[in-house]
Order: structure tokens, then C-alpha cells, then sequence
């Protein structure tokens, strides 16, 4: 990677070698089913910006290539390429499983999972091999987001229990050697925050500007940014005669970490939870913490592209490594925690700089261009294609280096079930599940679980659009309809791309309300949870509960598949993926068939022994339908 001022007259081929550059390009031709080979030779890495904008005919104007210029040129820091041996952490070496409390187990009959709930199921948790849990948001909050809306950091939220309940839980987790890392909402808080409230009604407020507030006419917003959450990313308040920032739910209000005394409240927030014990945070949306000075209108071209209009202005703003740095030496750092940190928008260049061992920011990050297909989004309906997921992820494996460590993750608590984007009708649910399990367990990288995704649950089947509950899809299905689009098929894209789909009750028995609850579930249960569940997987050895055991206990039992170097045994593919991992003394190969079509081998595997396998007969040359195989080279 190079450093580099980008200018209009700077070309393509120079552009790709900086590391904004690089991120950028590579999710614009992704988007559309290119790689970037495309642009590393030949005349089309001789083209400039000023050449590419004349020849749009129009499409691109000046006001997009001013805010690519901005991005470009914001980033002039570069990643370290020389890798040292990797440095081993107990982290690299956990499965994450991520628990989503509110639908993860009932102990009281309210119809909502608690803190006693997953207690009552850390054993479950312990003999399924997992070593490290996640919980999403279990803070004070009025749940208009279901909890990514926080009211107050140092309290729990009544539905989920008490403090002493959530102290008893860490205690019980650690007894069980099982870590615990907390959800960190700190790009935004709720409007009830005390906070806001008093920045709102008090002139003389200490926290009138922890928010990010403008002025402007009062049927006029500052600028054009959309929420990622549907219509406007600005509120109006009388009382200020302001607008106020959200990026995301209307409750949802923007800090502003500009100010300094805003940074140092978190910082002593976040030492409160560690103080407790806690083993880190997963960080949301931390990539959006630094917005561009002066706010500028976003462009309309980028905001047809990307979905919402004004990211370029914050997916990754130009104090984004400041802040990171800031608050990893004031908390993180002093307690040797854990952290990984959602960043919507960023490549692996970008990513290597928020990563890197040696810049004390993060440990790892959550990117996702490989949760939607190219071209694709959530709210469409289309039958997922595992290539281009597998390429995108192997793309990770080459290129991320020993001083970064890539995180492997298929579902959480905002996306759909991966085994129903693949196979809608359910047909190769069984060996899917088994593949995605052999496959995150056998890639470099920390695996990360979420709950259900053990037991191949699948999407939701609600009947009606007002059966949804989250309030992205509810804002979704208003703003569509209001469009001109038709509300069947605003609910079938609905049903295609919920979040909801992956916050249905866990399945842990064939009893009422799958098990969860002895009351009214807050949401509906997922179909077909009388064969999908804990309890009837238990006792099958060949389900895919048991599975994923047996793949977790590989992975802890053998530390290639940890440690190991990552290599392809095939430089070109398609259809199927085969790949070695190569330890001190011992290596394994690993072969996966991407498809619901019979193929043919990459290797012949003769001599080499099986150590597992998602389907119960192995053909001599060939691969059946999604078929997944473990190997360790003789």
C-alpha cells in the first residue's frame, strides 16, 4: 500500500494501491460481480477520475468525484506488511456464540428470555464447546430498537432481570471457563438518556452538546442524510429550536464525539463494566463515531448506490483512529480486553488499520460484503449463491496478514438464517448447516455462533406484516408502500430480509412455544420447531447439533486449524472450495462443494484420512450436493 494524495488526474491503477482506494474500488465491483483484476492491468488502470467522469455521460458529476476525493485522501496512514509470527491470545483460540437475551430463554413465563435463562443454559452452552459468549444489549432501555437504544449504561433492563442476576451470570460463566463480552452502544444512545433530555430542556446543561445538533429552518433539515432506518436522519425540537442527528431509529440520538468531556463519560462507563470482570466488547456500529466536519450534504449518485444518503460523510470519518486509539488506551488496553467492532463499509485495508497488533485499536472487526450476494440487498428475494460468500471470505484468509486476525460469522441478530437464503425450500438444510459449521470451524479467524445457527433454524413465517416487530422493517414496509410499491410485495421482501427472521425464540424442545416460554412468546416461534430443536437433535448423532460439537471440539483439540497457515489447493475455482491448513507438524485439507450440483474433486484424497465429514457416504472423485469434508494429510 502506498501513501498518496489522490487528485482528479490520478490514475485507477495508483488509486487501488492506497488502502481507501483499494476498500473502495473492491466494494463497488463487488456490488456488481466484479473482482478487482480488473483494474490491476491493462487500460482500464490508466483511466483518471477526470477521465471516468467524462466519459459517464453525466452520471458522474463533480459533486461525487469532491466526495471521493475527500475519502481518498482522509486515510494517509498505511498498514504494516511485514508479518511477524503470529502472537497467540485466548481469543484466537475461543467460539463466540452470540446470545440475543430477549429470544434466547424464558425462566419467569413473560414470554421473554432473561439473564436466569441463560444461566439455566450455560451447561448446554459448555458441552456444545463454547468458551466465550456475547450477549446482545441487556441495558435499562425503552426498546424501541430492542435494546440498541440505551437509556442508562449502568443499569439493566427489568425485563431481563436485576444486577445481581447479571453478576450471578459472569460468575456462573466464568465458572464454567466460558468468557463474556457485552454489546457496546456508544455511536448513539436513546432519547430517554439523561443525557439528551437535559441537552433538549436546559441552556445551561454540562450536556448540551454531547449530541450532535444544527441549526435550521424548522421544516428544513440541515442536510440531506438519510436514516439507515427509513426517511430523514434529523429530528426538529422546539425547545432548542434545533435539529438533533440519528443515524438510525428516531429515538436513536447520534453523540457527538467531538467533545472531549462527552469521550472521557464513556471511557469511565466502559472501566465500569470491566471493573465488574467482564472479558471485552463486541463495539456497535463503531466505525460511524466520527462524522465529517461541517456535515455536508451527501451525494446523490453514492446515496443511490450504498442505499442511504450521506455515508461517505461517516462509515469512516476522519477521526475515526484518534477516537479508537483514544478509547482503547483509556479502557480496553488497561484490562487486556477483548474487542470487535461492527464496521458496515469497510474493506480489509481499512480494516488491517483499525486491527493492526501494533496500533491499539481494536482485536478484530465484522465486515460484511459477504452476508448479500453482488448486487443484492436484504429486502430481496433471491436464492443465495455460497461462491461468491466463499471468495469473499478466502479473499480475507490471503490477504489479512499475522498482524490482523479476521472474525468467520454467517448469521446474528441482524440478518436472516443463512440455511433459508440458501436453500428456501429447505431441501439441503441438514448438509448446509453441516457445511457452514465445517467451514467456520476449519478457516483462520475467530467463529462466531449465533444462537439457533447450531440447530439450523430457519427464517420466520409471519403471516401478516404487522407481525414484524423490529422497527427497521416496520419504518421498511411504511416508507415502501407510501412509495408506490404494493404491500404483498413490500411483505414478501419483509419476509425475504427481517432481522426479525434471526430474533424468533430459540427451539429447545417440541413443547409449546418451542420450549422458550410457558407464556406468550413476544415474538412468533418459528416454524417447524417440532423436528428443529435442542432436545430431538440431542439425541440424534447424526443432527446437526451434534455436529457442530464435534466440530468445535476439533477445533480446540487441534491448533492447525487454529494457527495454521491457510492455502488454497486450487488457485482457480468456482464450484468447489478446497483449501490446506498447514501447522509445525501436521496438515489438513478441507474440501467444499459450494452447490446443490454433484462435482468433481480438486484433490484426490486417497490416503488421506477422514476426520469429518456432513454427509454419510464419500464417492471416490466426486462430491455430492453442499457436501463438506475434513482431511488430515498422512
Amino acid at each position: 500500500m502506498k501513501s498518496i494524495t489522490v487528485t482528479r488526474n490520478t490514475p485507477i491503477g495508483e488509486i487501488l494501491e492506497t488502502p481507501a482506494g483499494h476498500d473502495i474500488l473492491a466494494k463497488a465491483l463487488y456490488s456488481v460481480g466484479m473482482g478487482l483484476d480488473i483494474l490491476k492491468k491493462g487500460p482500464l488502470s490508466k483511466l483518471t477520475l477526470a477521465k471516468i467522469q467524462k466519459i459517464s455521460g453525466g452520471k458522474v458529476d463533480d459533486a461525487f468525484i469532491d466526495s471521493l476525493l475527500g475519502i481518498l485522501n482522509s486515510e494517509q496512514s498505511v498498514p504494516l506488511e511485514d508479518d511477524a509470527p503470529i502472537e497467540k491470545k485466548w481469543w484466537k483460540e475461543a467460539v463466540f456464540y452470540q446470545i440475543y437475551p430477549r429470544s434466547f430463554k424464558d425462566s419467569n413465563g413473560d414470554g421473554i428470555g432473561d439473564l436466569k435463562g441463560i444461566i439455566e443454559k450455560l451447561d448446554y452452552l459448555k458441552e456444545l464447546g463454547i468458551n466465550a459468549i456475547w450477549c446482545s444489549p441487556i441495558y435499562d432501555s425503552p426498546n424501541d430498537d430492542n435494546g440498541y437504544d440505551i437509556r442508562d449504561y449502568r443499569k439493566i433492563m427489568k425485563e431481563f432481570g436485576t444486577m445481581k442476576d447479571f453478576d450471578k451470570l459472569l460468575k456462573e460463566a466464568h465458572k464454567r471457563d466460558i468468557k463474556l463480552i457485552m454489546d457496546l452502544v456508544i455511536n448513539h444512545s436513546s432519547d430517554e438518556h439523561k443525557w439528551f433530555k437535559s441537552s433538549v430542556s436546559d441552556p445551561n446543561s454540562p450536556y448540551r452538546d454531547y449530541y450532535i445538533w444544527r441549526d435550521g429552518d424548522e421544516n428544513t433539515p440541515p442536510n440531506n442524510w438519510n436514516s439507515i432506518f427509513s426517511g430523514s436522519a434529523w429530528n426538529y425540537y422546539p425547545e432548542r429550536k434545533q435539529w438533533a442527528l440519528h443515524l438510525f431509529s428516531s429515538k436513536q440520538m447520534d453523540f457527538n464525539w467531538e467533545n472531549e468531556n462527552l469521550r472521557k463519560e464513556l471511557y469511565e462507563m466502559v472501566n465500569y463494566w470491566l471493573d465488574k470482570g467482564i472479558d471485552g466488547f463486541r463495539l456497535d456500529v463503531i466505525s460511524f463515531i466520527s462524522k465529517a466536519e461541517g456535515l455536508p450534504d451527501g451525494n446523490d449518485v453514492i446515496g443511490s448506490l450504498m442505499g442511504v444518503k450521506g455515508v461517505e460523510h461517516y462509515f469512516y470519518g476522519p477521526r475515526l483512529h484518534e477516537f479508537l486509539h483514544e478509547l482503547n488506551v483509556n479502557t480496553f488496553g488497561k484490562y487486556d480486553a477483548f474487542t470487535v467492532g461492527e464496521c458496515q463499509g469497510t474493506g480489509i485495508e481499512m480494516s488491517k488499520l483499525m486491527t493492526g497488533d501494533y496500533r491499539e485499536e481494536l482485536n478484530v472487526v465484522f465486515a460484511f460484503d459477504h452476508i448479500e450476494n453482488p448486487g443484492k440487498n436484504k429486502f430481496t428475494k433471491y436464492k443465495y449463491d455460497l461462491r461468491p460468500m466463499a471468495k469473499e471470505l478466502v479473499k480475507w484468509q490471503l490477504n489479512y496478514g499475522n498482524h490482523c486476525w479476521p472474525t468467520v460469522f454467517f448469521e446474528n441478530h441482524d440478518t436472516t438464517r443463512m440455511t433459508s437464503k440458501v436453500c428456501p425450500d429447505g431441501h439441503f438444510r441438514n448438509e448446509l448447516s453441516k457445511l457452514l459449521a465445517l467451514m467456520q470451524m476449519t478457516f483462520k479467524g475467530v467463529p462466531f455462533v449465533y444462537q439457533g445457527q447450531e440447530i439450523g433454524m430457519t427464517n420466520a413465517a409471519f403471516e401478516s406484516p404487522y407481525d414484524f416487530k423490529d422497527v427497521e422493517s416496520l419504518n421498511y414496509y411504511k416508507e415502501q408502500t407510501e412509495n408506490g410499491m404494493t404491500k404483498q410485495q413490500a411483505y414478501e421482501n419483509l419476509l425475504a430480509g427481517s432481522r426479525d427472521n434471526c430474533r424468533t425464540p430459540m427451539c429447545w424442545s417440541a413443547d409449546e412455544n418451542a420450549g422458550f416460554t410457558t407464556g406468550t412468546p413476544w415474538i412468533e416461534c418459528m416454524p417447524g420447531y417440532d423436528k428443529i430443536n435442542v432436545a430431538v437433535q440431542d439425541k440424534d448423532e447424526d443432527s446437526v447439533l451434534n455436529f457442530y460439537r464435534r466440530m468445535i471440539a476439533l477445533r480446540h483439540e487441534i491448533p492447525t486449524l487454529v494457527y495454521g497457515e491457510f492455502k488454497l489447493a486450487k488457485e482457480k475455482w468456482n464450484n468447489v472450495l478446497s483449501y490446506y491448513r498447514i501447522g509445525e507438524k501436521d496438515t489438513y485439507y478441507i474440501e467444499i462443494n459450494l452447490t446443490d450440483k454433484q462435482q468433481k474433486k480438486n484433490v484426490c484424497t486417497n490416503g488421506f484420512e477422514l476426520i469429518a465429514s456432513n454427509v454419510k457416504a464419500n464417492k471416490k472423485d466426486l462430491l455430492v450436493p453442499f457436501e463438506a469434508n475434513l482431511y488430515k494429510v498422512r
